[in-house]
């Protein structure tokens, strides 16, 4: 099938077109990509020639731009990772995440009606949840769990989410929505937490950890999390959102100390820097629907997959030395 890959420049949606590669060759993959600064062309140069294979430059709120080439290709599918997605930018300046979580997504699903219901699959954050207590471990967020976000990043998403569930309801388009807990892997762009410390102790620079570091999160190798997506793209019940989550909770100071110790540096080398405004403390994820209706589980330890992630940042120098602010 013909799959409109958006934000496919992207971290996880870069890792998702390799996945569909690897498992589907024969699918046709469009990576629909505006190049913002976590967007690199340069990443999926290996498949740039093939013909199963075409990048477009394209923002998704360019409504006109989108039903072009929704004409031209005639997809079977969309799966919509293209999103502002930093906390702090959204915090700096709210009104981009609107435009481009919101309204960008409503273009790509008016997209997907007008050529003939075309199946959707919207890529969510747990983050739409909002935060769990430190204190109650047993408390994890089901796909029933209220969203009640905390930043305007997960704003944005829930909103977008909000209004998936309501083009099912009102004109029967085939969706369906996952929220995936953190993932961390290769090409990774680095301001978050796990590739900016593998780059900043390389560079034996300060390992800047907010508040006391004590914030959690579940963390998830990506390739499980793209392996999930395509499950349920495939065989996903319509109309449906599944939590995708490794049930693998570290506290971000825990994480630094590790990558710490994996690299051989100094725990000198960490400073705590004032609290993000509105910080959730605590995310944790049930996937229980998905595993049962779907047999997924995620196949990559976090030891395993912390150190492929460094010898892949080890390796791929290259990659990630150009995307760094120049002093």
């Amino acid at each position: 099938m013909t799959v409109i890959v958006t934000g496919g420049a992207g971290f996880i949606g870069s890792n998702f077109i390799f996945y569909i590669r690897r498992n589907h060759p024969l699918d046709r993959i469009v990576c629909l990509d505006k190049l913002t600064y976590a967007g690199n062309a340069q990443t999926l140069a290996s498949i740039s020639e093939g013909e199963h294979y075409r990048f477009a430059r394209l923002d998704i709120c360019d409504r006109d731009g989108v039903f072009r080439l929704f004409e031209e290709e005639k997809p079977d599918a969309v799966v919509n990772f293209a999103a502002e997605s930093h906390v702090d930018r959204s915090i700096e300046d709210p009104g981009l995440f609107l435009h481009t979580n919101i309204l960008g997504t409503a273009i790509l699903m008016d997209a997907c009606r007008s050529f003939g219901d075309i199946r959707f699959h919207q890529v969510s954050t747990d983050e739409v949840y909002g935060d769990l207590p430190l204190d109650r471990p047993e408390l994890l967020f089901t796909e029933l769990t209220p969203v009640h976000a905390s930043s305007p990043y997960s704003a944005s998403k829930a909103s977008a989410d909000l209004l998936v569930q309501a083009y099912h309801r009102t004109y029967g388009l085939p969706v369906t929505i996952s929220r995936c807990s953190n993932n961390y892997g290769p090409y990774q762009f680095p301001e978050k937490l796990i590739p900016l410390m593998i780059v900043n102790a390389l560079a034996d620079k300060p390992l800047p950890v907010y508040g006391e570091g004590k914030n959690v999160r579940d963390w998830l190798y990506v390739e499980d999390h793209c392996q999930a997506i395509d499950l349920i793209l495939r065989k996903g019940t319509i109309g449906e959102i599944y939590n995708i989550g490794g049930h693998n909770e570290r506290a971000n100071i825990d994480i630094v100390r590790q990558i710490c110790r994996e690299l051989g540096k100094p725990e000198s080398l960490i400073t705590y820097v004032t609290d993000r405004k509105g910080h959730d403390l605590r995310y944790a994820i049930d996937p229980t629907k998905i595993r049962s209706e779907l047999g997924w589980r995620p196949e990559t330890g976090f030891e395993v997959g912390l150190r492929k992630t460094i010898n892949w940042y080890l390796e791929n120098k290259r990659w990630w030395e150009g995307l760094l602010p120049h002093a």
